[in-house]
């Protein structure tokens, strides 16, 4: 069958976005919500025409916005030719409904784009699982709106691929609802493994960092340059891209530092302004992973012009899972992509680096190892051959300096962490070489 090249431009074709923005009371990173939102579109594959903004002192209740600026939303259709009208604040149902039956468009807004980002990037079981319930959580009220939305379009010129949100709409109230409960009972069932996955990490007396940030600060690229340094493993590295949300998986890899030994590094998903509350929901049990870190390191795009803001969404945040309290450095990223020099003091929470360009990360390290081994002493363990099981866990979760086989044991020079130094002191070899016998 031969098809002229019309035909095949129609079936390739991205579907074109018409980007709609409301300033309500004049809000001070307005401009920087746009961008994020035309971001936002690039990344769900949408090719974006043309944008239309309004300033307004409230919402409008039926709409969002005035009544005047849906008439000039039509002759920009003209003109533009989108397939999909994107609006950048959360849209209740009836504004959703009225939206539809209006301008005879497919309409999502800024919550269902992120949620479809999302479905798209999930690849292991449970975020898949994450986001559908997310999905779900967001449609059931949404239900008439949706369906009028979608059948505004014209087909499927210009698309690839439905959408999860599409196709989950072919699915009644009633299944739906029943679909949140059988989520809801494997979510609980990954949540406990997840726990006893925890609670073995614990056990193994190894410390943990979480890095944090705002999406596409660059938190994957900095775990693949430590992995570089210190692991050199290729098949260890996450997947990194220069776009949002590239990592929705929590990824933790072992990392070993020369002078103070082991820890663990953990990847986390990015944050960004106004997450949907039903992704936080669904990904809580992957966000807890967090709390339970040693150490974080919030991951900053220095070179971002809105990154103050950033910095506080990533903070708001933190605070909303309950991690507030952790000891936290500021690691600011992409000094190579700003015209400004940047220092710092080696015993500082704010360290400048380019994660990419190996830049800074000397300092980093210092300060790594200065607040996460800080609990650590330098000891010697005369461990007993029939003890081999606390010699193999000592040898796994310790910095050894030195091994020396003696006829009754295993003598080692460490350096441990203080809650192993106390667990096993009664093996601790003293200064006048007489292994100490008292209980710990």
């Amino acid at each position: 069958m031969i098809r002229n090249k019309m035909e095949d431009n129609m079936i390739t074709r991205k579907e074109r976005a018409l980007l709609i923005g409301v300033n309500i009371n004049n809000q001070p990173h307005f401009k920087e919500s746009i961008e994020e939102l035309n971001n936002l579109a690039i990344s769900c594959e949408f090719e974006v025409t043309g944008q239309l903004e309004q300033n307004l002192k409230e919402p409008n209740r039926g709409f969002l916005i005035g009544s005047g600026k849906i008439e000039e939303i039509k002759p920009l259709a003209e003109q533009y030719q989108p397939d999909v009208l994107i609006f950048n604040s959360e849209l209740s149902p009836s504004q959703l409904r009225n939206l539809s039956r209006k301008l005879e468009f497919k309409i999502m807004d800024r919550t269902s784009l992120i949620l479809e980002i999302f479905a798209r990037r999930a690849k292991t079981k449970e975020a898949k699982l994450q986001v559908e319930m997310a999905n779900l959580q967001y449609m059931l009220p949404r239900l008439i709106g949706l369906k009028e939305s979608l059948a505004q379009q014209t087909g499927g010129v210009g698309t690839k691929t439905r959408g999860l949100g599409e196709k989950l709409l072919e699915l009644d109230r009633r299944k739906i609802e029943k679909r949140i409960t059988e989520l809801n009972k494997v979510l609980e069932s990954i949540k406990r493994q997840r726990e006893t996955q925890r609670k073995k990490r614990k056990q193994t007396g190894l410390p943990t960092v979480a890095l944090v940030g705002y999406t596409n600060s660059g938190k994957s690229t900095l775990m693949n340059t430590m992995l570089e340094l210190f692991q050199k493993s290729e098949n260890k590295k996450v997947f990194e891209d220069n776009m949002l949300f590239a990592t929705l998986e929590t990824s933790t890899r072992r990392i070993t530092l020369k002078k103070s030994g082991p820890f663990l590094l953990m990847d986390t998903v990015g944050f960004i302004s106004q997450l949907p509350h039903h992704l936080v929901k669904a990904f809580h049990s992957t966000l807890e992973e967090v709390n339970n870190a040693d150490l974080l390191l919030h991951v900053i795009d220095i070179s971002h012009p809105d990154h103050e803001k950033q910095m506080e969404v990533t903070k708001d945040t933190l605070e909303q899972i309950g991690a507030a309290g952790i000891p936290i450095i500021n690691v600011f990223n992409k000094i190579d992509m700003t015209e400004l020099k940047y220092t710092a003091m080696e015993h500082s929470k704010k360290i400048y680096i380019s994660a990419r360009n190996k830049i800074g990360l000397d300092k980093l390290i210092k300060n790594i190892e200065r607040l996460l081994f800080g609990q650590f002493v330098f000891c010697k363990l005369l461990i007993p051959y029939q003890q081999g099981s606390i010699l193999s866990y000592i040898i796994e979760n310790a910095y050894i300096k030195a091994v020396k086989y003696q006829n009754d044991g295993t003598l080692l020079t460490l350096k441990c962490h203080q809650r192993d130094y106390q667990r096993y002191r009664q093996y601790i070899y003293n200064e006048n070489n007489i292994c100490l016998k008292t209980k710990p």
